[in-house]
């Protein structure tokens, strides 16, 4: 049976905890969208994990871990990102994991172009993390990019990455990269790669009587590249569609879709963000929060949990139930607003949906309804009713507002032991 857990804000909701937890029972762990552009902190025995392209599967020894088809791959960042698990004890991490053939190589060369297209944007960047997420992506969806397979061809690898890089110059003029470069790098990495290298629906086929498989989103909803703030979005798929689409998933056999969703709200990089606070209750939860990209180390901004943004998001990805995370960055307000309508700029008032039109989104009035705070240390909480009334009022308010779904996971700290788990 399978568990996709996917985040269902603007990403950095803490989806690594859960997901760790769950690899411990989980004896297969996939990656579905996205690339090195993601980012998972994970604190395990004390450890502290940054993942980035690699499942956080990898923590769990007896987990097997794939990158599946629809992500983008960058390979220096494979490697090192694997020395760094194994230099912290995870030993066997090389043995337990593989990459899709079928996954796109994302080059050095999409990096540069990356930070080329975004100087081109001005004033209305998109904010990527500049790991050349979104060039990659593009090329695949222009029939001219590289798959991983492909490496492993010496011949067509090096035709079709001089040939990218030639398309490139066209567009932008002189480039500050050297394509031979990075085809002598690669000459190394192939040898090195292929051990990894899997055929997809094989490897799945094989493994398709594993009885507890995790899908591991990355970045969230409303940065899909169909349902999300477009166009300030990643490139990928990032709801439940896109980890059925890239695995290939039997949706009959998804027995649970866990939403992730912070107490409050955050977003990196450019884009509209209704509920964000320019003022020093934002101050206060970027400050608590410690509030900076795994990724990229940027400043998040950051607001009141929105309820219909997390409504919107979860008619689109049918959440099962839900992990709320970063619970005791609320300990210390006197009050808490929840975002529960818009009131958009004809007047009109919604309370489920999202407004396709970024220019709107800009000018929507969030109407909040204000809760007591509980101005007491909820860190490393762990059963339901040792938590103050007012916090569990929050919770019992979050659930009814998304028509029931329940709250049956809470964090109450970074470790991985502030967790509650309610039945």
């Amino acid at each position: 049976m399978v568990t996709i857990v996917l985040g269902s804000q603007w990403g950095d909701e803490g989806k690594g905890k859960i997901t760790d937890m769950l690899s411990q029972q989980a004896t297969l762990c996939c990656r579905a969208a996205g690339g090195h552009n993601a980012g998972h902190t994970i604190v395990h025995k004390s450890v502290t994990y940054d993942f980035h392209i690699l499942p956080s599967g990898l923590v769990s020894p007896a987990c097997v871990n794939l990158i599946g088809a629809g992500t983008v791959f960058h390979v220096p960042s494979f490697f090192k990102e694997l020395a760094s698990l194994e230099e912290k004890g995870l030993t066997t991490a090389g043995e337990r994991i593989f990459v899709a053939d079928r996954a796109h190589v994302c080059f050095d060369l999409h990096s540069v172009v990356d930070g080329l297209e975004e100087a081109g944007l001005g004033g209305r960047k998109v904010g990527t993390t500049g790991k050349g997420i979104g060039p990659c992506y593009s090329d695949k969806a222009a029939r001219r990019g590289v798959r991983v397979g492909e490496i492993l061809d010496e011949e067509v690898f090096e035709r079709k990455l001089r040939a990218l890089e030639k398309s490139y110059r066209l567009r932008f003029g002189d480039l500050a990269y050297d394509v031979e470069e990075e085809i002598a790098r690669f000459k190394e990495y192939r040898a090195r790669l292929k051990p990894y290298v899997v055929d997809q629906l094989e490897f799945l086929q094989k493994h398709e009587s594993s009885p507890n498989t995790l899908v591991e989103g990355a970045n969230a909803l409303m940065l899909d590249l169909d349902h999300g703030t477009y166009p300030f979005v990643t490139s990928s798929s990032t709801g439940l569609g896109g980890a059925v689409q890239a695995l290939a998933l039997n949706p009959m056999s998804i027995k649970s879709v866990i939403g992730v969703v912070k107490a409050y709200t955050t977003r990196v990089g450019s884009g509209p963000f209704p509920s964000e606070q320019l003022n020093a209750d934002g101050d206060k939860l970027q400050s608590v929060g410690r509030e900076f990209g795994v990724t990229t180390g940027r400043r998040r901004r950051c607001g009141w949990l929105d309820l219909v943004l997390c409504r919107y998001s979860h008619a689109i990805n049918h959440y099962t139930a839900l992990n709320l995370t970063k619970l005791d960055v609320l300990d210390d307000f006197e009050e808490i607003k929840v975002g529960v309508a818009y009131i958009l700029p004809d007047g009109k008032r919604t309370t489920g949906t999202f407004p396709a039109d970024a220019s709107v989104v800009e000018k929507i009035q969030v109407e909040y309804v204000t809760l007591p705070g509980w101005k007491c240390s909820t860190m490393g909480v762990t059963r339901y009713e040792d938590l103050p009334p007012n916090a569990r009022a929050y919770i019992e308010f979050i659930e009814r507002e998304l028509g029931g779904v329940p709250v049956k996971w809470i964090g109450t700290g970074p470790a991985r032991e502030h967790m509650i788990a309610r039945d």
